[in-house]
């Protein structure tokens, strides 16, 4: 067991050093805060990608003649009489026809154009008409919007949770689905992204021989064991950063593209005050349901869960790399070993966030295939402490276990050249003697 931290220190090192893992570990943030701020620049400025159309409408009823020149990025003209000519001679995009009709029927429009409207597009001319005829509407009885507006209410519930010592706390689904959410793919990807790296490590060294020096003066299970926590470390270095580099660059690009919500609509000044402090409402109770979180206890469950999914599912990684010789060959292998990460990621975002107390959540979060998603995704809700206490054992049981059977098949497939093994293979060579 001594040679385990100096292989541990091989891999770590050999890998941090890497000027790929010091560009990528730099730029992943960097990329990750500027999709970030490029979605809420987008989603912020309807003016972004849009050009503004000109729209010729031709209004039967004469109702809505000149009652609003513009909608989104789309100006309206009225003309008196069908006229195509704005269309042939490219000064117009299109010609609206309103029908002849009357308040108590509905309203029928038809568009000609040389090309055709955008889904954006489309609604806004119908939300412009909609409105002109609700304000007609309430005019003829005798009632004005402003008095509608005023009639309108806003109501936020404030979600409590009472522990067991009867002390009410704020609680908030959004928040909790948020948090339990983000741990669980942090920790999906991680297993997968530097699983995947150990299996890569073991089928390198083992097609460059280098494996066969390095077993005269270890044995085969210290360099498995070496190599994944080697590897974990690289990968919890490479997180922090992230995390540290990314909380600053996303503040920063939240302040620079915020979102001015009191100018987001024009609204009457009763209702965006009423909406104003609803929305003031809803984010102080999620900012109070947050900081009511236990962030220590999930933090310190997230590191264990971090790192006992990763060593579980990293000595199964390392088993598959020493029983190939070439990444192809690993895909008979590699099913077994990631449906269950698939089928446990795909259910959290469903059943698990809708009911995370019910039976199938409660055994997804013990099985130790599963918990460690699963159970970070229920973590926020807060969990009985029986099923935390009773899951983390059987994880790290399963941890031992699997790591000693990984190690069996290592130490024989490791020294394994120019065959393929099967299932059966790998059976036996658990029940090698030394």
């Amino acid at each position: 067991m001594r040679n385990i931290p100096l292989v541990t220190a091989r891999e770590y090192l050999t890998r941090v050093k890497k000027r790929s893992f010091i560009i990528m570990t730099l730029l992943a943030p960097i990329l990750i805060s500027a999709f970030y701020g490029g979605i809420i620049w987008v989603s912020t400025n309807d003016q972004v990608g849009a050009t503004a159309k000109t729209v010729v409408i031709n209004d039967e009823s004469g109702i809505f003649k000149n009652k609003f020149s513009s909608a989104s990025n789309i100006n309206f003209k009225f003309i008196d009489g069908f006229n195509r000519d704005s269309l042939l001679k490219n000064t117009a995009d299109g010609f609206l026809t309103v029908e002849e009709f009357d308040l108590d029927h509905a309203l029928k429009l038809s568009y000609e154009s040389k090309g055709s409207l955008s889904a954006k597009e489309t609604s806004a001319i119908e939300n412009v008409f909609e409105n002109e005829i609700e304000r007609l509407k309430m005019d003829r009885i005798g009632i004005s919007k402003e008095a509608i507006d005023s009639l309108k209410a806003s109501v936020a519930i404030s979600e409590l949770k009472i522990d067991d010592q009867g002390n009410a706390k704020s609680s908030s689904i959004l928040i909790n689905t948020i948090v339990g959410m983000g741990l669980s793919i942090l920790i999906y990807f991680f297993i997968f992204l530097y699983g995947v790296q150990v299996m890569r490590g073991v089928i390198e060294e083992k097609t460059n021989r280098i494996v066969e020096l390095m077993i005269s003066s270890l044995k085969p299970f210290e360099l498995m064991m070496g190599k994944v926590i080697g590897i974990a470390a690289v990968g919890l270095t490479q997180l922090g950063i992230w995390i540290v580099l990314s909380s600053i660059l996303t503040l920063v690009i939240s302040t620079v593209f915020g979102i001015d919500m009191s100018q987001s609509a024009e609204v009457s000044p009763m209702m965006q005050e009423a909406d104003m402090g609803a929305i003031q409402g809803k984010l102080g109770n999620i900012i109070a349901a947050f900081i009511d979180l236990p962030l220590l206890k999930i933090f310190g469950l997230f590191l264990f869960y971090f790192l006992g999914g990763y060593l579980l599912y990293g000595a199964l990684f390392a088993a598959i790399g020493s029983a190939v010789d070439s990444e192809t060959d690993t895909q008979q292998f590699m099913m077994p070993v990631t449906l269950p990460l698939v089928f446990s990621f795909i259910v959290s975002f469903s059943v698990v966030i809708n009911d995370p107390n019910g039976v199938l959540a409660t055994w997804l979060s013990i099985i130790p295939i599963s918990s460690p998603i699963v159970m970070m995704s229920r973590m926020p809700f807060d969990p009985p402490m029986w099923q935390v206490l009773l899951s983390m054992a059987v994880l790290i049981v399963s941890i031992l276990t699997v790591i000693w059977l990984a190690g069996r098949i290592y130490r024989t497939g490791i020294l394994m050249y120019g065959k393929k093994p099967s299932y059966k293979e790998l059976v036996k060579w658990l029940f090698y003697k030394k």
